[in-house]
Order: structure tokens, then sequence, then C-alpha cells
């Protein structure tokens, strides 16, 4: 009898996120950690966090704490696992050696793993010996060696591999994004499970981990649908020596792709989720991001919280097709969250990005102009990378303002005597506000002298801000102050 298909829905559901710790965090990788955070959080089950740090040579340590800070940045948490700790430990595969080992004899004694001796050139001879693609694999020819058999190999110094022996029959299960899915027979062979050094492969320590941690549904990227009639025949195994009490259900998700549609790989500078932190991307507009990549919560609708996400998250809505990053929309989304913040959190998320622009630590007179500052840009900034471009002209002393060439480009020949009209109309103001400000410098420019709005105030931009594009200018006159404001307009009239 073949094990059943677990039925586990609501709070029984038990998902895991369980990557390898090389390199920086993947967008891709984080994508698949969001589903299944999004769907335990969804279902009322639970999300189990382990690591597979078996590959001593690329494993490190640096990449798991990337892992930890990435999700803590991005607010995943989870329910049992690394640093969280449950009934289910050891969560790292590097300390897990001893249950492997014990799983391993369980197989053997029941028969379900046998001893493999052949070599890759071996196999590639018998293949073509028997008219088959030399490069077809293996096929299961060792499965009834006898015992002489054995010892002869093991006479001349061969150390065996374990290989399971897997059903003789199509293997098919319903994937929770992509529909019913067959393998047939004789396309799966009798794969290894314990290399000749005794190391367990992947192949077996993930579905082991996932049967005695009660995993229920694995949603994981869709590279790895291939190796699931394999991770199907191994649970029925685990099944028949009591191992397993199910076979969990599986969802295989959608690529993510990069320019070309070429599948996005590490090489990519965007695939580093730490890239886009730096670039001023927040937590919420990212996780907004990372869940469109093959999910939507609605026709013509971009833009939602994570509460909203987890309340209307279903495994079986993913797109099976690959998703594109689209550099541009996740900006533009970015965007929509920074104006979602209130004032205060969006001042404080803006200062990392000001360092070396304010003191360290921002003194009381800096966080005054930032705090009257910041509702200026809040409303036209993508990314908090920004800041120092739009807001740095208000902490730079007036003689230390470096006027961009492009900016100086813009100047028109009248350019002087419009800075010395606003200077004159500017110089006796009492009243060093915003309206006081626009209401001078219209009446002396636009209606003493005769100019459109956009070219009696683009050298004041200039002047003040050394930029083309500045937040709102009056405003920013303001913040500045009088003597400030003046002196750079002089400045500029007298270059």
């Amino acid at each position: 009898m073949t094990a059943p298909f677990t039925t586990a829905s609501g709070s029984d559901v038990r998902v895991r996120f369980c990557p390898s710790p090389t390199g920086t965090p993947h967008v891709g990788l984080i994508r698949t950690a969001l589903f299944n955070w999004a769907y335990a959080r969804h279902t009322g089950g639970k999300l189990v966090f382990r690591i597979e740090d078996t590959d001593a040579a690329r494993d490190s340590e640096e990449s798991y704490l990337q892992i930890l800070e990435a999700l803590r940045w991005l607010r995943l948490d989870w329910d049992e696992g690394v640093e969280a700790g449950g009934p289910h430990g050891p969560y790292r595969q590097s300390e897990r050696s001893a249950i492997y080992e014990d799983v391993i004899a369980k197989l053997k004694a029941s028969g379900h793993v046998y001893e493999s001796f052949v070599t890759p050139e071996e196999m590639e001879a018998r293949n073509k010996a028997a008219g088959r693609d030399p490069k077809q694999g293996y096929d299961n020819h060792e499965r009834d060696l006898t015992e002489a058999e054995r010892q002869a190999f093991r006479d001349q110094g061969r150390e065996p591999a374990l290989r399971l022996r897997v059903p003789d029959r199509d293997l098919s299960f319903e994937d929770l994004v992509r529909g019913e899915i067959t393998f047939k027979q004789g396309t799966f062979p009798d794969f290894v499970v314990v290399r000749p050094n005794g190391k367990p492969l992947y192949t077996f320590t993930n579905p082991v981990d996932d049967a005695l941690m009660g995993v229920t549904h694995v949603l994981r990227g869709e590279d790895l649908l291939s190796s699931t009639p394999r991770q199907i025949a191994l649970y029925e195994a685990l099944h028949e020596i009591g191992i397993a009490d199910f076979i969990p259900v599986f969802g295989h998700l959608p690529y993510v792709m990069g320019e070309g549609n070429k599948k996005l790989s590490k090489r990519d500078p965007e695939s580093n989720l730490f890239h886009h932190r730096a670039a001023g991307m927040i937590p919420e507009g990212l996780v907004n991001y990372l869940a469109l990549l093959g999910w939507s919560i609605g026709p013509d609708r971009d833009v939602f919280s994570i509460d909203e996400m987890v309340a209307a998250f279903e495994v079986t809505d993913v797109n099976p097709n690959p998703a594109r990053f689209d550099h541009k929309k996740a900006e533009a989304i970015n965007g929509d969250h920074i104006r979602l913040l209130d004032a205060d959190d969006f001042r404080g998320r803006l200062l990392p990005y000001l360092a070396g622009v304010v003191s360290d630590p921002v003194t009381p007179a800096e966080l005054e102009v930032l705090t009257k500052a910041a509702p200026l840009v809040q409303e036209r900034m993508q990314l908090l990378s920004e800041a120092p471009g739009m807001l740095g002209f208000l902490f730079t002393a007036d003689d230390d303002l470096v006027v961009e060439d492009d900016a100086l480009a813009t100047l028109k020949d009248d350019a002087g005597d419009v800075l010395r009209a606003s200077i004159a109309a500017l110089e006796p103001l009492d009243d060093w506000t915003t309206a006081s400000i626009e209401g001078a410098l219209r009446t002396a420019l636009i209606d003493g002298l005769g100019l459109k709005p956009r070219l009696a105030f683009g050298p004041l931009r200039v002047a003040v801000s050394g930029r083309r594009i500045s937040p709102p200018l009056f405003e920013s006159m303001e913040i500045l102050g009088k003597n400030s404001t003046v002196s750079r307009l002089r400045r500029l009239a007298d270059r």
C-alpha cells in the first residue's frame, strides 16, 4: 500500500524554509520564504526554519547570519527552528548526522536501500552495450546483486554508495501551483542517497527532515520539480518503516527572471536582497514587490500591506509562469509605501541614508531641519537613497555648496538680473515664511520683470540647492533661513 498524501489544513499546516547558507540572500530565495511565511500566517499553521549546511566547501556562517538578517529586516518571523528552538531540533543539518545514520540503518534493514558499486564509466559502457544513450544514467542493474557479488566488489577495494529502490510504476501528484504532474516509470531510476564516503545527499536529508518535522506543505522553487518523484519515492519508503505518517503536498513556485527573460542569477546585482536595501527600498515596499513575483492580490491592484497579503494568500492562486523582476515597478511600489509612512517614521528611516550629510549622532539643529524638510520630499521619493541628493543642500555651509554643471547649463543670460531682483525683494522681508517669500518673489519677478514662473524661479532653485531639481523652492528657502538664502543667491549672481 502506498503512503497517503496529507490532507492537513488550517492550524495543522506546517511549512518550512530551508536555505543553504551560500552567498548573499537572493531575491528568489526570499520570495520563497515570503510565500511559505504568508501561507503559514494565512492558515494559522506553523513555519519551520532550518538550515541545510552540509556542504562544508560552500556554506558559511556569514551567509547564515545574512539570511537571518534578511528575514528579520523584512519582519518574516518563524515559529520553530534555528534561533527559536522547538521539539524537532537540531535545526541545522550539520548537527543531525546521528539522526540520518539511524534512518539509513532502518532503510538498509528493510531492503529499501542497497549498495551500489558501479562507476560512471561502467554505467556509460552498459548503456552503450544495450544500445541506449550513453548519458542515460543508471539502469538499476545492481538491485539484485548477490552477497557474493557485492563482496567481490568490496574485495577490489570499492566503497559502495547507497541507492533507494524506487517503485516500479508511474508516480503522480497534484501540484498546488501546476495541477496534476505524472513522472513515468523509468524516468527516475534508483538514485544515490548516501555517497561512498558515508555522507547523505540533499535528496535524502531534505525529505527525512521534512518527515521528522511533520511538514505538510512543501512550497519551493520550480528548479526542484525534477527531484519530486525521488522525494515521493523516499517518502513511501519512510512511511513503510514508520518514520513518515504521510507524504506532503507540493507546490512549485515560478522562476524569477532578470533582464532579457533569463533566470535571475546570483551574479545579477538585483538578485542580491541587500542591494535593494542599500538602494533605499523599505521592507514594506520590497515585501509587496516580492509578493507580486508569482502572485497577485487582485486585478489592477499592485499596492498592499503585508497584513492584506496574509489575509488573501492562497498557494493555489500562485501563477506557474515565470515572473520577471522589473526594477522600475519595484521602485514605484516602494515609493507608494514611502508615502504611506507617518512623518516621524519616515524621518527616522532617512537618517541612515544621510550618513556623511548630517552629524553622527545627528544634532538637535540638524534634526529640526530634517523634521521640516522630510515632508517636502516624502511625496516625490521612490528610494531612501535619494535623500542626500534631495536634502544635502540644507545641511551644507553656504560657501561649500557645489552648483552642479547640468544645473548651471539651465541658466539663461538674464539669470544675474533675476537673482539680483530676487535679493532686492527678499532682503527687506521681516516675515520669513513660505507664503511671504513666495509673494515677494512673484511680485518682483512675475509682475515686475514679466517672467514666466519657470524662467523666474529656475535660477533661484539652482542658487539655493545647486541642482536643477529640488524640494519645493519657497519651503526650502524658509528652512534655510534668510541669511543663507540671500547669501546663496548673491554667490550665484556674482559668478
